[in-house]
């Protein structure tokens, strides 16, 4: 049963509603698609913590966009870790997977013993969606507090949505029996839609004045939401991050009374979207003198990608808007 649970739930999404309460939620599971992005870099164990609460987040908040459309989580501060992104790319199909990435930036020297989350010191956390060509991207920004990533996403809703949300997260190294040391998270997104939120005309209850759950829920609504909230305060680590407990036993397990009804899973697969292409789209608004000033003593531009590792080498004449060789290197006046 243990193996059939990890093959059935590994890399997954499972949307739920709690028929009782009529409040919607999640429960992610990532674990080779975690792996994958942390045995990629070399972080230090207060990163890579942050890193898998980012990523199990995108994971829980990113079918709420369309198709094809692209949502991004990025946390920028002044402390030790200076920024954390994740990407979620929305399925092309209703067969598809949708695909995750992430990555951290970091001062070695600057890290220290205190919780990971105060390491990234003063600064914002924000949500942006990428719509596609022709349309603009939408953007939200809240300030880095609560003491997590998730308490930042959880103000994120209630400040600029007005929908309480609640997430309860885990990650962490698993170790099993015959096997390596491999990562794995798990966590569960609570939301409710209020039928006339009421935030609060001045300030909230929450840190500085930020707007929680409490501030827009009344009467039955808040007695519903909080009593999800409770219990989902009784669940484990190991029921979190799994393998052993599926997510549908999960949800039974917490939420029987409320009734759970679960749809269709949404598997995930870690993506990256670099291309030798982009690179070159990113570098076209520099002049011939700047790309010299990139130009390594070889001869070659050279580029990383921060997210999956991927090392790409251009010759120096191909880029830029004075560009005069194409990518093939041929020369641009010799096209057709």
């Amino acid at each position: 049963m243990h193996k059939i649970n990890q093959i059935a739930w590994d890399d997954t999404v499972l949307p739920f509603q709690l028929d009782r309460s009529d409040i919607r939620g999640r429960v992610a599971r990532l674990d080779g698609v975690l792996d994958h992005i942390l045995t990629r870099h070399d972080y230090p164990a207060s990163v890579s913590a942050l890193v898998a609460e980012l990523a199990l987040l995108t994971a829980l908040i990113g079918p709420m966009i369309k198709l094809r459309w692209k949502l991004s989580l990025q946390v920028r501060g002044n402390g030790a870790i200076r920024t954390l992104a994740a990407d979620y790319y929305a399925p092309a199909d209703d067969r598809s997977p949708a695909r995750i990435r992430a990555w951290a930036s970091f001062d070695a020297e600057r890290l220290d013993a205190r919780p990971p989350f105060e390491q990234i010191g003063e600064g914002y956390f924000a949500i942006l969606i990428d719509q596609g060509a022709g349309n603009t991207p939408y953007q939200g920004i809240t300030p880095l507090a609560g003491g997590s990533l998730s308490a930042c996403a959880q103000t994120y809703f209630a400040q600029s949505e007005q929908i309480p949300t609640r997430f309860q997260l885990a990650s962490g190294l698993s170790r099993q029996a015959g096997a390596a040391p491999a990562w794995r998270a798990g966590g569960v997104m609570l939301q409710t839609l209020p039928a006339q939120p009421r935030p609060p005309a001045e300030g909230g209850s929450g840190e500085g004045g930020l707007i929680e759950a409490a501030d827009i829920l009344q009467g039955a609504e808040s007695e519903d939401w909080n009593r999800a909230n409770m219990l989902l305060d009784t669940v484990e680590t190991l029921e979190l991050i799994g393998p052993s407990v599926g997510p549908t036993d999960l949800l039974l397990r917490l939420f029987h009374e409320e009734e759970p009804r679960v749809y269709d899973a949404q598997p995930v697969v870690f993506g990256c979207s670099c291309t030798a292409d982009r690179v070159r789209d990113m570098l076209s608004i520099y002049s011939a003198k700047d790309i010299g000033h990139m130009t390594t003593p070889d001869g070659i531009v050279t580029a990383d990608c921060q997210f999956c590792g991927a090392h790409y080498e251009f010759d120096p004449r191909s880029l830029g808007f004075e560009a005069t060789v194409d990518a093939s290197g041929s020369a641009m006046t010799d096209r057709a």
